[in-house]
């Protein structure tokens, strides 16, 4: 889910290699952003911190019951789509 917050564009390989870096880099590495901002192509120490930050805040949203849950239709199997 993507937040509101974010003010720049994220493709799909850009948040796999965002996600590939908070793997490799804890919140105990020295310099944690500029490593991961390394690692993810066009994007600077600042805006990785902040997507980071955007998507904690869209976490604690989630958990907190502040998304409301999706309302599928059910399909004549009984699935929902």
């Amino acid at each position: 889910m993507a937040s509101s917050s974010m003010t720049s564009s994220w493709s799909s390989k850009q948040n796999k290699q965002f996600e590939a870096a908070l793997a490799k880099y804890d919140r105990d590495t020295p310099d944690r952003w500029h490593n991961i901002a390394r690692a993810v192509a066009g994007k600077s120490a600042e805006e990785v911190r902040r997507h980071y930050e955007a998507l904690e805040r869209d976490i604690s949203n989630i958990e907190n019951d502040h998304v409301p849950i999706p309302n599928y239709r059910a399909m004549p199997n009984g699935r929902r789509s």
